[in-house]
């Protein structure tokens, strides 16, 4: 498989579900805003979800055969593209949504069989597999436990400390910006 191209610095979480990808990205986010860095996120969802609200302008244009549709408010705008379900997504289709002239870094979450450079999560006590041995396109593994030796080389950070997975990033995925 192809690898997945980005033109700014992209970097993935991988786990399984109940890990708490989102919880480490909740405090990290800010940690990396902290340092200046203008942050995209993707995230995957495997459930369907209806941001609209019925009777909608924006969900009366959209049933109304609109495949794309930009809402456009004073805090925010809101791209709704419409997908067919039967083909599977791609990161790459997703990026294009984003605008990556205003960003520094776009972080994923999820994603976790394409291949782009991702952190793995893992808490040994959930009882899952290790994602690495079988995706070179893992770089660093994130854990909550200590003394873990991974069976090829690569960082192992504390997945409890936001602060050192921040650092990897900050200094890993972005040591070609200077953003200080």
């Amino acid at each position: 498989m192809q690898a997945v191209e980005c033109q700014i610095p992209l970097i993935g979480f991988a786990a399984f579900s109940g890990t708490g990808k989102t919880t480490l990205l909740e405090k990290l986010l800010p940690l990396l805003v902290k340092r200046n860095l203008r942050v995209g996120m993707v995230k995957a969802s495997h459930h369907d979800i209806e941001p609209d609200k019925p009777g909608k302008d924006s969900y009366r244009l959209r049933h109304a055969g609109a495949l794309q549709l930009v809402l456009s408010t004073p805090h925010r705008s809101i791209c709704y593209t419409e997908r067919n379900p039967e083909i599977s997504r791609k990161l790459s289709d997703q990026l294009r949504l984003l605008d990556l002239e205003r960003l520094d870094l776009v972080v994923v979450e999820g994603f976790r069989d394409e291949p782009f450079p991702k952190i793995e999560l893992h808490r040994p006590v959930r009882n899952k597999p290790l994602l690495y041995p079988n995706d070179a396109n893992v770089i660093a593994i994130a854990r909550d436990d200590q003394g873990y030796q991974p069976e090829r080389p690569m960082p192992v950070l504390d997945l409890n400390q936001p602060e050192q997975i921040a650092d990897f990033i900050f200094t890993t995925i972005l040591k070609e910006t200077s953003h200080d």
